[in-house]
């Protein structure tokens, strides 16, 4: 209601004075109800989050994290693996080139 009146669609004093006149379970105010419910379902997440945290085994959320933690140190392995096949490959590309030549030649 308060958006009609500030969209200017209505005023207060209209708005009170319909309600007055057909009474507050008239279909008029059906499309309002269905504004206050969402409103009210928006203020009900909290309570709602803090009832599943409530009944949250903390045993079995420890074992969650390990499992999670384990496999996210696999797979930061396996990207260190990748990335030092590459890296590993320049550098053994030049340490043959030196294997190659024992000695190493210095100009005077």
């Amino acid at each position: 209601m308060v958006m009609e009146v500030r969209k200017g669609n209505a005023t207060w004093q209209e708005l009170f004075e319909e309600w007055y006149l057909l009474g507050e379970e008239d279909t008029r105010w059906n499309e309002f109800k269905g504004v206050q419910d969402k409103e009210e379902d928006k203020k009900e997440w909290l309570p709602q989050i803090m009832n599943a945290v409530k009944n949250v085994d903390p045993n079995q959320l420890q074992g969650h994290i390990t499992n999670l933690s384990q496999a996210l140190g696999a797979i930061q392995g396996l990207i260190l693996q990748f990335q030092g096949g590459k890296q590993g490959n320049a550098s053994s590309s030049n340490q043959p080139a030196q294997s190659s030549h024992p000695f190493q030649f210095r100009k005077d």
